[in-house]
């Protein structure tokens, strides 16, 4: 491959305390408890709004705040959950439906209430690093390049693109490098729920599958599906639909498996409409304009969560939250034989448990004033399979951002866990002596 040498001055246009990358739930949380406590932030999201996955990938359902028992999201969670659902709804389900729109003029709310600076439009493009410290951050505006220079820096980008850029280490996939089919999310209008399947894990809507398959419906005959989830009157969230072999750190592949999406998906309008009652009239409104990507890198810290922490219910003495949701993997290929996490997420984890995620697993190695929050958190692959959904982002984004916050006159690894905790707490975050 040829190569060219590209060199040029660019201006230093923000100087904060606390740098962001994202604006999912991981960095919305991270952004707005750093701003609280008082620390200049700032924040480039490269879409035009904040959610990530729920808002531009049109992922139509949150997983669990809770274990059962306890709202394990405390603080910013529960303040999105609340301002979403209201204070009074049943916060033990183990699914919530999004309302997209709504979700948005929240995250807008909160940040902009919190004094953080952010720029939508913004992409992150290198990170200038020495000896493992994070000097500055190159950034693309819609036309322009500029630097930001920060203390802290905090990759909420869901790939840990800042985080292996700035030298640390990394895995991908599964022992050959295979990741998680990935969704293109979609809205659907004219269901009529009142003859639909709403409960998916009574009567899931594959349950016609094998029919569609035999009478030749689909080109990839994918067992799998998600299904439908009810929005707002006759309007449906689809998850529906995998795309094998998607690797979302390229975009050659995300260019092809969105283009194998969309040709794909007019399949499953078919299904739905010919094959399940309540559907007759469905059809699709809109698809997302991103593909849905359930993993790509886990960033390696000081601590790798592994399965053994989920299956004994692990405490830390660093913990910065617990959490709760099965251990949920995706098959890699259609003809994938099952495997005993498939039989764990359908029997679930157990009312009133939970796992503590320590500190460490937000520290990457090799660098000094970097974080890591959200779903490339250092983790076993099956173990992200439970910390990759949104709920679980908003307990590590608020931890990552009090640790920024707090890191001012210290540094990462020098802020004491206890100290941590205690502000932890003092924000609603759940964190049992």
């Amino acid at each position: 491959m040829e190569t060219i040498t590209f060199m040029r001055e660019i201006p230093i246009k923000k100087q904060a305390d606390v740098f962001i990358a994202g604006g999912g739930p991981a960095g919305i949380a991270a952004a707005v408890t750093a701003a609280r406590m008082g620390a200049q932030v700032f924040l480039a999201e490269k879409g035009q709004c904040f959610g990530g996955a729920a808002a531009l990938a049109c992922v139509p359902a949150f997983m669990r705040f809770s274990d059962g028992e306890h709202f394990l999201a405390g603080g910013i969670g529960r303040e999105v959950f609340d301002a979403l659902y209201g204070p009074d709804t049943d916060y033990t389900s183990v699914e919530y439906p999004v309302n997209a729109e709504k979700l948005k003029l929240i995250y807008d709310k909160m940040i902009m209430e919190s004094g953080c600076s952010f720029l939508f439009d913004t992409q992150l493009l290198d990170v200038q690093v020495q000896d493992g410290h994070i000097q500055s951050v190159i950034l693309k505006g819609h036309e322009d390049l500029f630097a930001v220079t920060a203390r802290i820096y905090i990759d909420c980008t869901g790939d840990g693109t800042l985080a292996v850029k700035a030298g640390a280490s990394w895995e991908k996939g599964d022992g050959e490098g295979r990741m998680m089919p990935a969704t293109l999310c979609t809205l659907w209008n004219g269901i009529d729920w009142d003859r639909a399947v709403v409960e998916l894990r009574k009567d899931p809507d594959a349950r016609m599958l094998e029919q569609a398959f035999r009478d030749g419906v689909f080109t990839v005959k994918d067992p799998s599906l998600p299904g439908m989830w009810k929005l707002q009157g006759p309007v449906g969230g689809g998850n529906i639909g995998h795309v094998f072999g998607v690797d979302g750190t390229e975009e050659e592949s995300l260019t092809k498996g969105i283009l194998d999406a969309r040709r794909r998906m007019p399949e499953y309008e078919y299904y739905y409409r010919n094959y399940l009652e309540g559907y007759e009239k469905s059809g699709i409104v809109s698809s997302a304009s991103v593909l849905g990507i359930r993993e790509t890198r886990r960033i390696l810290g000081e601590y790798v969560l592994s399965e053994a922490d989920y299956e004994k219910h692990a405490s830390f003495p660093d913990e910065i939250g617990r959490y709760c949701y099965p251990i949920d993997l995706h098959a890699v290929t259609p003809d994938a034989e099952k495997t005993q996490y498939d039989e764990a997420y359908q029997k679930g984890y157990g009312k009133g448990n939970s796992y503590g995620i320590p500190y460490r697993c937000l520290l990457p190695q090799n660098t000094d004033n970097l974080l890591v929050a959200g779903r490339c958190i250092s983790t076993t692959r099956e173990m992200n399979g439970s910390t990759r959904v949104m709920p679980c982002c908003f307990i590590t984004g608020m931890a990552a951002g009090t640790a920024g916050a707090l890191a001012q006159d210290c540094s990462l690894r020098e802020l004491s866990a206890e100290v941590l905790r205690n502000a932890l707490r003092e924000q609603g975050a759940y964190l049992p002596e």
